[in-house]
């Protein structure tokens, strides 16, 4: 019988530690966390779920950690997760299935990024063999990516697969847990150093631009996204970051057309579909923008059909559908959303304004009550007093 390994590196994680290891406790048959200066309640979290927790100096190296780690795993097959990732149990005989195949080495997982509104997945190579000749590179965003490449080269033998299942929930871009991280600093500082030496390394083109690009600095951004395009050492995903990221600042800065290119050669690329909503919905709203609505709701509809849970899909699918006069088609997909996302304001307001245009007053009126009434639950006064006066004004507002 295979025996698997949780790998974890924590410091001062016990807000959401027992989260994580409640989720593989059943799955796991050894849990090595390593402790890097906690401060708080983690260690004794972790040693209440059985982990073996060695200690070890911090050095401003994820992978030097991780590796760290790794020397105390014992079993067969190591998982990686942080600790505010949880795993879907719902996958475990999967994960099972998968590492019980003798030619298998890597087993690619899809994480679902919860909080982010526009490209929800992204693939992980967290689930993998030990092999004395996998180990993880990079100070920051370590991976075991190239230590695999160089090994395939010797011992050609061995599979990478992909899980299509939803693994792994992440919940570290959420508003909260962002604001409360100083991760910014630690990642360009870590990735700065890196590229210096790797001026051509794509990966880290991609995910150093990708953090200018949230901080401010979308010069340096554009620049270092074509500099990992221009590499020619991309593989499929990274190529697909790349282009994704690309076309968000294009259209930030109204190169709408120049975006929807780079969007196009995102979708392209030969990758899971769930990994491509954020660029079928981006060149989505680029199109919406150039009043191309046609084509928007069939970027919009493919969303849905690749996610059908895709809040941000429904929302940008029937906005457009209404600037088409598709009213009661409109009408079926905001409702279809606050189905899924029934405290969506933002959504009971649209309804409000497209069922008024159907002349459906008292179903219309209904729903901007219901917009004005969330937007005071939300603290969004002014949003709810913007939206009350503007119903004053069309004298379908009472009291």
């Amino acid at each position: 019988m295979t025996k698997l390994s949780l790998c974890m590196i924590v410091k001062n994680e016990q807000a959401t530690l027992s989260k994580c290891l409640e989720s593989v406790q059943d799955v796991v048959d050894e849990m090595v966390i390593l402790d890097t200066g906690s401060t708080d309640q983690t260690v004794e979290i972790a040693e209440k779920f059985g982990a073996n927790v060695p200690k070890f100096e911090w050095g401003d190296d994820f992978a030097e950690a991780r590796n760290e780690a790794l020397k105390y795993v014992t079993g067969d097959w190591v998982l990686v997760l942080d600790a505010d990732e949880v795993l879907n149990k719902k996958v475990a005989p999967q994960i099972k299935e998968a590492i019980e195949k003798d030619e298998n080495l890597v087993v690619n997982l899809v994480r679902h990024e919860i909080g982010s509104s526009q490209s929800p997945y992204s693939l992980v190579s967290r689930l993998f063999r030990k092999h004395p000749e996998v180990n993880f590179s990079r100070p920051y965003h370590a991976i075991i990516d190239d230590s695999v490449s160089e090994l395939l080269k010797k011992e050609s033998h061995w599979k990478i697969v992909d899980l299509p299942a939803i693994t792994v929930f992440h919940y570290g871009y959420t508003p909260g847990a962002i604001a409360s991280l100083d991760k910014y600093n630690r990642a360009q500082q870590a990735m700065e150093n890196f590229i210096k030496e790797n001026p051509n390394d794509p990966y880290t083109c991609s995910k150093l631009g990708a953090l200018y690009a949230q901080i401010g600095k979308e010069k340096q951004a554009i620049k270092l996204f074509k500099q990992g395009l221009k590499s020619n050492k991309a593989d499929t995903h990274v190529l697909y970051e790349l282009h994704y990221h690309l076309g968000n600042l294009l259209s930030k800065q109204e190169e709408k057309e120049k975006a929807i290119k780079h969007f196009q050669k995102a979708i392209d690329q030969p990758i899971m579909a769930p990994l491509k909503l954020g660029a079928y919905n981006n060149i989505g709203v680029v199109l919406q923008s150039m009043g191309d609505y046609k084509n928007a709701a069939q970027a919009y509809e493919t969303t849905l059909k690749i996610d059908p849970s895709f809040i941000t899909g429904y929302y940008n699918f029937a906005m457009t559908l209404s600037a088409m006069g598709k009213l009661a088609d409109a009408v079926a997909i905001y409702e279809k959303l606050i189905s899924l996302s029934p405290n969506y304001a933002a959504a009971y307001q649209n309804l409000g304004v497209v069922l008024f245009k159907l002349k459906k007053l008292p179903e219309s009126s209904e729903a901007f009550k219901k917009a004005v009434s969330l937007y005071e639950a939300q603290n969004n006064q002014v949003a709810a007093e913007n939206l009350r006066n503007g119903l004053k004004e069309l004298g379908i507002w009472e009291g």
